[in-house]
Order: structure tokens, then C-alpha cells, then sequence
């Protein structure tokens, strides 16, 4: 009874480390002895007993925060960046054989690139000109982990923080820029209300009559407004001009 429990043993020890049962998106790095034989998966795979042994690596993508870095840059302002990057496991053996961690690899990497990118750039680029900073981080990026079997797809600048004084800086900047638009639209309107004002001048110059209309219908909006009680004797436009003609 106890030989057979022992055989029973045995046999479930063997199949469980002989046959192997991976995903869609998992695959085996093979190993014999030591020595790398290739790739199975997916699916149902089997190993020869204590001759072969398995290395499982996801191909999905990672998605990867990279921590808050200090970084000074260009322009001597000391700023916090961090972002996310994502990558995948492109060549399965490699990264197995050529890093001991591809993860913990591939996290460090991202930190370094970050600071060493961003501390290239001033501050006024590194606000307006994310998406060209993003580019450069993942081309870099995907060309020092390509001997990893790692391919970066996407790197993300997620939050810049500024320092107090620079923040309450650039508040001032933007709100003497709003000023100044401001200033321009009113000079602009300014001179196009008086350009408008001296055709009309010059339209009402050349006629009488229209000078007569103007002046009743001036009148009308005084007295007519809401809660006036103004009432006006229209006189002749040329009345005074008479009176002082003949003073």
C-alpha cells in the first residue's frame, strides 16, 4: 500500500514537472542541461525530467511608472518629472539570457534616459514641446533595451512640477501677456472707430439733410429712454450759425 502511495507520489511529481501548460501570450525559454535549446509555447508543451527545465516570460505589454525624478535643466531650473513607459518582450530568449531582470533593467534605464533627456532641453521647451521630448525618449530608450529582446513602444511625460517661486513667475508673465493683448485689441479698436467716425464725419459734411436726421433722431433717444421726462424744442441746425454769423 505505502509502495503504491509512493509510486503515485512519484508519477504526480514527474507529470507536474513535465508537462506544461502556457498561455496565448506566454512562451518557454528551454533550457538542457544548462544550454539554451529554443522556444515552445503556447499551449501544451513537455520536458524531459531533470534533464530540462523552463523559463516563462509574458509578451504583453507592461505599462511601467517611472518614478519622480530631480532633474535641472538647461536653463538652471530645478524641476520633479516623472512618466510611464510602455514596452513588451519582443524576443523571448533574450530576455532571459542577456539581463538577469528585464524589468528592474528596463525601470532603471527609463529613470537615467529621463533625467539625461529632459536636463538637455530649457524650461520653455519642455512645456510646449512634450510630444517632440516624448519621441526622443522612446527612440532612446528602445535602442538600449533592444539587446534585451525589449521593444519600448511608448514613453509618456506625465507631470512637470515647478518650484513655488517660479510657478507665481510665470503667473505674472501670463497674466502681463493677457494685458497686453488686451491693450493692442482696444488701440485696434480704437483706430478702426475712428476711421469709421471720420467717413461718416466726411458723409455728413458733403450732406445737409442727413446732418438734420441725425440730429432728430438723437434727439428721439434722450427723450424717449426709460423713465425721461425730457422734452426739446427742435430749432433749425443753421439757427446758431445765423445768431453768430451776425454777432
Amino acid at each position: 500500500m505505502y509502495v503504491l502511495l509512493i509510486g503515485f507520489f512519484i508519477f504526480g511529481l514527474l507529470f507536474f514537472n513535465t508537462v506544461k501548460i502556457l498561455a496565448e501570450y506566454e512562451r518557454a525559454v528551454i533550457f538542457r542541461l544548462g544550454r539554451f535549446v529554443g522556444v515552445r509555447g503556447p499551449g501544451l508543451i513537455i520536458l524531459i525530467p531533470g534533464i530540462e527545465t523552463m523559463s516563462r516570460t509574458d509578451l504583453r505589454t507592461v505599462t511601467m511608472d517611472i518614478p519622480s525624478q530631480d532633474i535641472i535643466t538647461r536653463d538652471n531650473v530645478t524641476l520633479k518629472v516623472n512618466g510611464v513607459v510602455y514596452f513588451r518582450v519582443n524576443v523571448p530568449e533574450k530576455s532571459i539570457l542577456a539581463v538577469e531582470n528585464f524589468l528592474h533593467a528596463t525601470g532603471q534605464i527609463a529613470q537615467t534616459t529621463l533625467r539625461s533627456v529632459i536636463g538637455q532641453f530649457e524650461l520653455d521647451e519642455i512645456l510646449s514641446q512634450r510630444d517632440k521630448i516624448n519621441i526622443r525618449l522612446q527612440t532612446i530608450l528602445d535602442e538600449q533595451t533592444e539587446p534585451w529582446g525589449i521593444k519600448v513602444s511608448t514613453v509618456e511625460v506625465k507631470a512637470i512640477d515647478l518650484p513655488l517661486d517660479m510657478q507665481r513667475a510665470m503667473a505674472k508673465q501670463a497674466e502681463a501677456e493677457r494685458n497686453k493683448r488686451a491693450k493692442v485689441i482696444s488701440a485696434e479698436g480704437e483706430l478702426e472707430a475712428s476711421k469709421k467716425l471720420a467717413e461718416a464725419a466726411a458723409i455728413l459734411d458733403t450732406q445737409k439733410n442727413a446732418i438734420v436726421l441725425r440730429y432728430l433722431d438723437t434727439m428721439k433717444e434722450i427723450s424717449c429712454g426709460e423713465g425721461k421726462s425730457t422734452t426739446f424744442f427742435p430749432l433749425p441746425i443753421d439757427f446758431l450759425h445765423k445768431i453768430t454769423s451776425k454777432s
